[in-house]
């Protein structure tokens, strides 16, 4: 894994060999997994490794990265990109949110083969779990790569988020537009769109700019609304 090593290395995260076990582990699980379940269409291991391990760890160089403690992954699929994370970071505390029980038996699966105490997989619809008191505005930081409208994935990840914390949003590369569409939907969640990291390391290439938002206010008790409704009519 020479360019997840280099990657972990140009951001100031330890490459040390059990970190890279680790890693290593996890692509091979995943990737067994995957005739199984559908978990990502991406097979090849040097693109997987390029494509999900190092795009995922872009934000971690990030102040709203940096100073969160407890971070929760909406959407997280194949645990992206918060087991990343969460495999480099044992300091913090990761909760991996997905809608699709199947995902999350194997994400446990495989955090527990990787011997990790500071992640935990957990079903639910994330407009569900945001309207619970265990979870509203507890987070320091939401993080998702799902793919959503921004306006729709902020009305999910922003009521996890405490007043003062930050939700990062991997978004495509020609979503520009988009993210200037959603910024009235973000105010009105109480975020504000505070700027994007477009990633760089020397030699690799990445699918995703991070939007970042600051959750300036608590959010209204009414957001999220009951599912399927952002998608249908979503926030302007």
């Amino acid at each position: 894994m020479k360019q997840l090593k280099k990657a972990l290395e140009a951001l100031g995260i330890s490459a040390d060999e059990k970190t890279m076990e680790r890693f290593e582990t996890y692509r091979r699980e995943i990737l067994q997994w995957n005739g199984k379940v559908n978990l990502t269409a991406i097979k090849d291991p040097e693109e997987f490794e390029r494509k999900h391990f190092i795009d995922s760890l872009m934000c971690a160089d990030h102040p709203g990265f940096r100073e969160s403690r407890k971070i929760i992954d909406v959407g997280t699929g194949a645990g992206f990109p918060g087991l990343p994370l969460a495999i480099c970071f044992p300091e913090k505390d990761f909760i991996l949110l997905d809608s699709l029980n199947k995902r999350i038996l194997i994400l446990n699966e495989v955090i527990g083969l990787l011997g990790l105490g500071n992640v935990k997989a957990v079903h639910g619809r994330a407009e569900d779990l945001a309207q619970s008191p265990q979870h509203r505005e507890k987070y320091d930081l939401c993080v998702s790569r799902a793919v959503a409208d921004l306006a729709v994935l902020s009305e999910y990840c922003l009521p996890f988020v405490r007043t003062g914390g930050f939700f990062a949003a991997y978004k495509s590369k020609k979503a520009m537009e988009e993210i200037q569409r959603s910024e009235k939907a973000v105010n009105l969640l109480g975020g504000s769109i505070k700027g994007i990291v477009i990633p760089s390391i020397e030699g690799a290439d990445f699918d995703h700019n991070i939007v970042w938002i600051e959750k300036n206010r608590s959010t209204e008790k009414k957001y999220p609304r009951k599912a399927g409704t952002p998608e249908k009519s979503p926030l302007s």
